[in-house]
Parts: structure tokens; C-alpha cells; sequence
């Protein structure tokens, strides 16, 4: 291992997880590694942190940045920045009077930048997790394995390398556009970016009986989904390798 430390930033906020259940994971995570040092932000309004950072992890929902922000992110990754994004980090929700959830297209730069942007899923499940790029090193090895979380359905804003893939189709209920075709969904991939890029991980829902106040007081389950499973807990690892270039 090189001696050389690393600065890494974490962004860890948003609405409706348990945030403070995945700022402890990853940062347990990242403590492995004792040259990487972390500073942990809400958003992305340090951007004096970002321009000194060598690796950008986020696990977020709703949090988006200004347009100062976006042009540093921007410039971090043009400098061969890499930023290892999870969940709900490409995430928008609004809450309509008839009880839909709808994900407007109100951030269309932030969302190229990450490649997709989240439209639904169905209710927790089962389902396989497929290896699209076999060859691919951040993969290689990994075999196809089964997991209980949310199922992303994202639509595409650039051009992405996918890895890892999921098959789904079906009707969701709580959104507004219901009816999906069978198809794959992207669960690993990369958003290239010059010599820097983005590497995007779906997986990773958590809730605990608080986090979806104000809309209820107190959630029946606690969810830790994916989380408890060692795929999972591989492609975190390989994520933060690939993020500080230690593999």
C-alpha cells in the first residue's frame, strides 16, 4: 500500500434513508485504508474541498448542486477526478396532490454529469444482479448474484459503460409513469468523463422508523437491504480502490 495520502470527500445527506446508517458504513469502509483521510459534508458547497480532494464518494437523495458547484465538480473530473456515486445520488422526487411521486427533469446538467437520472422502482424485491462486462477489471470475477433492495429504473442522460446489469419490467404503483417494458437497468456503470469518470452504484436503499418524516412520523420497518450482503459489500470495496486508484 502507498504511503501517500489520500483526501477523499464524502457527501452524505438527503431525504427519506437513513443517512446516518450509511455515513457509518462507508466510513468504516473507507477506515481500512489508513492513508485515506475523509471529510464528511451535506452537500456540495465546499467546493474548496472538492478542487483538493483525490477520490468524491456520495450517497444522497435530493441533493442537488448550484451552478458554482456544478462547475467544480465539473473541473474536478476534467482533471481525472474520480467520483464513486451511490443509491440516490442521481434522485429528484415531488409528491403530487394525488399521492404520485413524480421525478421532474429540474437538474438536466447534474444528471448528464452522473449519466442517468432515477425515474422509480418497484416496492422492495428479489432480484438477479447480471455481470454485463465480464472482461471489465472493476468487475472481473464478480459472479451473478441475488439481492433485496430497490430495483432503479433510471433514464439515460449520456452516454454510459454498463457492468452490471438487472432485468425488470412491470407497473409501479406510487409513480407517476406506472407501466415499464421488460427490459435491463443499468446497477454498475460508468460515466466516462475525459480521464476522469463516474462510477455509479444503484444499490444501497436504507430506512430507519424516522427518516420519512414529515410525510409520516414513524416508519413501520427498518430496512437495510443490501447492505448485509457481501456482493454488495465487494463492489463497495472495489468502488472505493477504483475511487482512490489503490487497485
Amino acid at each position: 500500500m502507498s504511503d501517500q495520502r489520500l483526501n477523499a470527500v464524502l457527501v452524505c445527506a438527503g431525504k427519506y434513508h437513513d443517512i446516518d446508517f450509511a455515513r457509518s458504513q462507508i466510513l468504516e469502509r473507507l477506515q481500512r485504508w489508513p492513508n485515506i483521510r475523509t471529510r464528511v459534508f451535506e452537500d456540495y458547497s465546499n467546493i474548496a474541498a472538492i478542487e483538493a480532494c483525490d477520490l468524491l464518494i456520495t450517497y444522497t437523495c435530493e441533493v442537488i448542486p448550484n451552478a458554482a458547484e456544478l462547475a467544480a465538480l465539473q473541473a474536478y473530473l476534467d482533471r481525472g477526478g474520480r467520483w464513486f456515486a451511490l443509491h440516490g445520488t442521481n434522485s429528484i422526487l415531488e409528491f403530487m396532490e394525488n399521492g404520485r411521486v413524480r421525478c421532474p427533469d429540474a437538474a438536466p446538467e447534474f444528471m448528464a454529469m452522473l449519466g442517468t437520472q432515477f425515474a422509480t422502482h418497484p416496492p422492495l424485491c428479489n432480484f438477479t444482479v447480471g455481470v454485463t462486462a465480464p472482461d471489465h477489471t472493476l468487475v472481473a470475477g464478480v459472479e451473478p448474484f441475488e439481492t433485496f433492495d430497490e430495483l432503479y429504473v433510471v433514464t439515460p442522460r449520456a452516454e454510459i459503460e454498463v457492468l452490471l446489469h438487472t432485468r425488470w419490467g412491470g407497473s409501479v404503483r406510487g409513480f407517476e409513469l406506472r407501466d415499464w417494458p421488460e427490459t435491463d437497468h443499468p446497477v454498475l456503470y460508468l460515466r466516462h468523463h475525459g480521464e476522469g469518470a463516474v462510477l455509479y452504484l444503484t444499490l444501497g436503499h436504507c430506512r430507519g422508523h424516522y427518516d420519512m418524516q414529515p410525510l409520516m412520523d414513524y416508519y413501520p420497518e427498518v430496512e437495510r437491504c443490501s447492505w448485509d450482503n457481501p456482493a454488495f459489500r465487494d463492489l463497495l470495496r472495489r468502488g472505493i480502490e477504483w475511487a482512490s486508484r489503490i487497485a
